[in-house]
């Protein structure tokens, strides 16, 4: 029996040894984690947040704003867009807005993609400062088939007759704005659309020339690639350019030497005839006054 209690005793020992051990590596770990998280805590950066006006839905040209379309979110303060409203009440309280540009939902509702307190969806509130907005009228194929869209970029062609019996055609303007096609501003539209008249936003002189070159001959529009704003040294182009079999005179060293080849002419006075060497510019001399002798 005493052999028992002693082998007992050792058991109770080692039990209570290897709690101790582990009861104390689990608080050893636990206080390490905790200074982890604090160590974590300590540097990580505070971003300090405020509240912007969004769009809740999908805008378009001309939408009148209301507190169903509207949203206010969180952003980053240091971040702000220039332009934004920090509530939704500072955008109504004076009045109706009206959406100018297109807005995508959850997209900042700014200063400048909405008209004034009261304002309209007018034409004037798109073009930009400095520009003047001027009409042509276009057909099916002057306006690309109907795939220029508003806020495209277009060169403007200008095709008349000249003095010589020749048409004649010349890019007049480049990298021009669209600002509506007929009646439609919403530069989201995708569907093509075969108009009447294309507004395009030019300077005042840039005007004056699509002005005066409508009343001149007929304009048609060349569609630009996406972001493709370079301007280029383009020579007006002819009937005569479209031949291509026609072959351009060579003109060669010898050519360009004078000739001074004589002719003999023989010249009468009554009883008199009289022999003279003259240029022969043609090759052949011609005599009104008789015959030479021969």
């Amino acid at each position: 029996m005493a052999v028992n209690k002693r082998v007992v005793t050792m058991i109770v020992l080692a039990i209570g040894t290897g709690s101790l051990a582990v009861f104390g590596a689990d608080q050893y770990l636990a206080g390490k984690s905790v200074t982890t998280v604090e160590v974590v805590e300590r540097f990580q950066p505070k971003v300090a947040f405020r509240t912007i006006v969004a769009a809740s839905q999908p805008l378009r040209f001309g939408t009148q704003l209301s507190n169903a379309q509207l949203t206010e979110i969180p952003w980053p303060e240091d971040a702000v867009p220039e332009g934004a409203f920090t509530t939704i009440e500072e955008i109504l309280k004076d009045g109706r807005r009206v959406v100018l540009s297109p807005i995508e939902q959850n997209e900042p509702v700014l200063k400048t993609k909405i008209t004034g307190p009261g304002g309209r969806a007018g034409l004037a509130n798109i073009i930009s400062r400095g520009m003047r907005a001027t009409t042509i009228r276009v057909n099916d194929v002057a306006g690309v088939a109907g795939f220029i869209l508003p806020g495209d970029r277009v060169d403007v062609v200008w095709t008349r007759d000249s003095d010589d019996d020749k048409s004649l055609a010349t890019v007049i303007q480049q990298n021009v704005r669209v600002l509506t096609i007929d009646q439609v501003a919403d530069e989201r539209a995708e569907d093509p659309q075969v108009v009447q008249a294309v507004t395009l936003e030019v300077d005042a002189e840039g005007a004056q020339r699509l002005t005066l070159a409508s009343s001149a001959g007929n304009l048609s529009l060349i569609l630009r690639r996406a972001g493709d704003t370079a301007g280029l040294a383009i020579s007006s182009v002819s009937t005569l350019d479209l031949d291509t079999t026609r072959v351009a005179p060579v003109i060669t060293e010898a050519a360009t030497e004078p000739v001074n080849r004589l002719s003999t002419v023989w010249v009468t006075h009554a009883d008199d005839r009289e022999q003279y060497s003259v240029p022969a510019f043609s090759g052949r001399a011609t005599s009104t006054h008789g015959t030479p002798q021969r």
